[in-house]
């Protein structure tokens, strides 16, 4: 039986509750066949279907990556998208299979970094995340990734420092812990209490506290 009809577009709805409810489902049930039909239209000539079948996928991943990892290659090439809805869903997609499907991501590491850095905000937020995870799954990608990931810790906005650095943490090792440290370090000055409080329980994730 067709999952497709229960999309919000299909039932006349503008919030997220329907997708969220039937991903909710397929990914209780293992419905794969299901799942397959929702990744199916991604390329629907409707963007609003585009849309919703895109929150239903990484709704699903969030809790159950498996489920939609063999779909990597669709979310890889969601990031080359005109529409930014779907090129942030697509990242958000790939953050929650990074671990699982890293190989595949590592092969096109390079559009990831550069939809990265030129990303929306959204975009950005799981860009970090994605990158973080497929460098904590192998030095080899640690190594490239790691510098890129510095280096927008340096720069982003203050108030963004802890998000960041919290999903960074995943790609520190005992060969790059120094590194991240003094960058937390140098901005720490900028950092509201509530914001370097968030700062100091990665500090003791580390043994730093």
């Amino acid at each position: 039986m067709s999952v497709l009809g229960r999309i919000a577009f299909f039932r006349n709805r503008r919030d997220e509750v329907p997708n969220q409810e039937l991903a909710k489902e397929l990914a209780k049930t293992r419905n794969e066949q299901g799942i397959k039909e929702i990744a199916e239209n991604l390329w629907n000539k409707n963007k609003s279907v585009q849309s919703d079948c895109l929150k239903v996928l990484y709704e699903i991943g969030y809790t159950n990556p498996e489920l939609i990892s063999e779909y990597v290659d669709d979310f890889l090439k969601l990031l080359k998208s005109n529409n930014n809805r779907m090129v942030w869903g697509g990242m958000i997609a790939l953050a929650t299979i990074a671990e699982k499907r890293s190989g595949r991501i590592w092969e096109n590491i390079d559009d990831v970094i550069k939809t990265t850095e030129r990303g929306s905000l959204i975009t950005v937020v799981w860009g970090i995340k994605t990158l973080a995870r497929v460098a904590s799954v192998d030095n080899r990608y640690r190594n490239k990734i790691f510098p890129i990931l510095i280096k927008h810790l340096k720069k982003c906005i203050p108030r963004d420092v802890p998000m960041h650095a919290e999903s960074i943490l995943l790609a520190v090792d005992e060969s790059n812990k120094r590194k991240f440290l003094s960058i937390l370090g140098s901005r720490r000055r900028e950092l509201k209490p509530s914001q370097f409080a968030k700062i100091r329980s990665i500090l003791k994730k580390l043994g730093e506290e």
